[in-house]
């Protein structure tokens, strides 16, 4: 597959990572560091390694989970650098799912005032969307993303390889962002993912995924337009992943949360944007044939709206969606009723 370039920057697809033993052997840099979690640190270092057959790195491991992307863990792995005496010349290699790539990035992009990074996502999640686009981040308070940075990884190598070592879970929440890419952008691909399997994503259809985002982010890349169609499902779903995330005994997953999402986004579509009963149907039939029913609790309802109104696309105090004129084509900055967002709560759980 061929590599997809945006904004100075290089995407590289079953590379088997050439460009980067090229990059590695340039001397460019003066010492070279891989972030990674607990579980990529002993499953997918390996295979890393055995695929670049590099070894004069020092790595630094931190622990797996959505809850660890603050600011506590951005300060103890600083200071971790700063240990190993990393100066500006330094490069850090991401390597892990989007926890991973977001958090890394943005350590990369204000240590010293930045430092090069390169990401490798090796969860579906991460390959189809985190690292792909330039936005890093940590979340504040149960609110997503809430402090980061546009910084552009100097590469990006997405390798299926990875995607083996992955749960069904894992995979199933990928998939919910390249089901948005074809909600959002190209209606026969939407039509094209329901036809296969989540268990084993196509190289083709995950290329399709990075192209679509690609192309969005190289048109809009600090999101001051078009890039909020990438939020679509987003503002509920994120509210309700930061919900799960303080009150689960096992947390929804960023698929799981943002597929609930779709379905509310796409009720809200109805009255605030064009889209048909027929069409709404269809996502909800798709979405809940994939993704396990989650009971939204009435008494949550206010705290999720007060998560939506810490959503990084409001202006002047109001919450603004992206939705869906029609499968395929996606509009933005919607303002949209506390009424109706209430509403499509109850359409979900009404499924």
């Amino acid at each position: 597959m061929e590599p997809l370039t945006s904004a100075g920057h290089t995407l590289y697809f079953e590379s088997n990572l050439d460009a980067l033993k090229t990059l590695l052997a340039s001397n460019k840099y003066s010492k070279v560091f891989v972030l990674a979690d607990e579980h990529t640190s002993e499953i997918c270092l390996p295979l890393f390694q055995s695929i670049l057959d590099f070894s004069e790195f020092d790595l630094i491991e931190t622990s797996a989970g959505e809850e660890n992307k603050n600011i506590d863990f951005c300060i103890g792995i600083w200071k971790t650098l700063l240990d190993f005496e990393a100066d500006r010349k330094s490069l850090m290699i991401n390597l892990g799912g989007g926890v991973i790539t977001d958090m890394g990035g943005f350590i990369a992009s204000t240590y010293k005032r930045g430092i090069d990074f390169i990401n490798i996502p090796t969860t579906l999640l991460s390959q189809v969307d985190a690292s792909v686009g330039g936005k890093t981040g940590i979340d504040i308070d149960n609110v997503k993303n809430m402090v980061g940075t546009f910084t552009l990884p100097q590469m990006v190598f997405i390798e299926t390889a990875f995607l083996k070592t992955l749960p069904p879970r894992e995979l199933l929440s990928g998939f919910a962002e390249m089901i948005k890419h074809g909600l959002i952008y190209d209606k026969t691909y939407y039509e094209k993912l329901k036809a296969s399997d989540y268990l084993t994503p196509a190289a083709a259809d995950i290329y399709r995924s990075v192209e679509i985002k690609n192309e969005v982010v190289t048109i809009d890349p600090h999101e001051k337009n078009l890039r909020k169609i990438l939020n679509f499902g987003h503002t509920i779903g994120h509210a309700i992943e930061g919900y799960s995330l303080a009150n689960d005994e096992n947390p929804l997953t960023h698929g799981e949360a943002i597929a609930i999402g779709f379905v509310c986004e796409a009720a809200l579509s109805i009255n605030n944007s064009t889209l048909s009963t027929e069409e709404l149907e269809d996502i909800s039939r798709y979405i809940l044939s994939l993704y396990p029913k989650y009971n939204i609790k009435k008494e949550s309802y206010n705290t999720l709206l007060e998560l939506m109104k810490s959503d990084k696309k409001n202006e002047d105090g109001n919450i603004l969606f992206s939705l869906l004129e029609n499968i395929g084509k996606c509009t933005f900055n919607c303002r949209v009723s506390t009424t109706d967002i209430l509403s499509s709560l109850d359409y979900y759980n009404s499924l």
